[in-house]
């Protein structure tokens, strides 16, 4: 995955300044306030802060309100040490992956210590993704396909399909499918032929959590199944189940 580091690129920048957020941690002793506008302005941008060592693709410690038409949010935090980041994704969604057009800026370092901050954040265009949605990937001859269910057989309204080349399925995924719909069927498409991994969950990013809905494809064995994918082969009845964690 490319990041676009330019600060210039498109001219789109946060500048943090005061205010509430959607999501507040709660918290004891001192709190900072950040806030902020996007200069050019962005609406619709949010901004995510995680603490120090906390994965960044999982859920964040605190999430600001979306920035309104003149690009302004803000956000109170307990004091201590921060990263943050500003995704703004073309769908509309508030998680999944950040796919080529979407809003995205670099990691950002900062500490609260109980006073008010001022920080500057870029998010510009992001103009690549190795990992690809149904519909931001071509329509190739490649690909696979399949429903998810529930324990009891039902379809799975709103979960993804996510693609691994590895079996660990420890790094992120290559590839993830959109969301499935009232029949629980999703598409995948492929580059090319090859082995693949697969599981189906509701969240997206880190790892399952508790009442998460998760589930590996596997044939009734321990270790996840390979799926062998011919190229220019649609493979068809690749059935995931997925199961709330606990």
């Amino acid at each position: 995955m490319r990041r676009c580091g330019c600060l210039l690129a498109l001219g789109l920048s946060f500048l943090v300044v005061a205010g509430c957020g959607e999501r507040e941690p709660e918290g004891e002793g001192r709190m900072g306030q950040v806030s902020g506008r996007i200069l050019a302005p962005l609406e619709g941008a949010t901004l995510y802060v995680y603490k120090k060592g906390m994965d960044l693709y999982g859920p964040a410690f605190a999430v600001s309100r979306a920035t309104g038409p003149d690009g302004s949010f803000d956000l109170r935090l307990p004091a201590g040490d921060y990263v943050a980041m500003a995704r703004k994704r073309q769908n509309g969604d508030t998680s999944g992956p950040v796919v080529a057009g979407d809003n995205k800026s670099e990691i950002l370092s900062f500490t609260v210590a109980g006073d008010d901050q001022t920080l500057t954040v870029v998010a510009p265009i992001k103009s690549g993704d190795e990992r690809r949605l149904t519909d931001q990937a071509l329509a190739t001859a490649t690909g696979l396909s399949g429903t998810i269910s529930d324990a009891d057989g039902n379809p799975v309204e709103g979960a993804r399909v996510h693609v691994y080349d590895h079996v660990q399925m420890s790094e992120r995924p290559k590839y993830v499918s959109e969301k499935t719909g009232p029949d629980g069927r999703y598409l995948v498409y492929l580059p090319e032929g090859g082995t693949y991994y697969l599981a189906a969950r509701d969240k997206f990013g880190g790892p399952p959590k508790l009442g998460d809905l998760y589930g590996r494809y596997d044939q009734g064995t321990i270790e996840p199944s390979a799926v062998v994918v011919r190229s220019k082969e649609i493979l068809q009845g690749v059935d995931i189940r997925v199961t709330k964690v606990w």
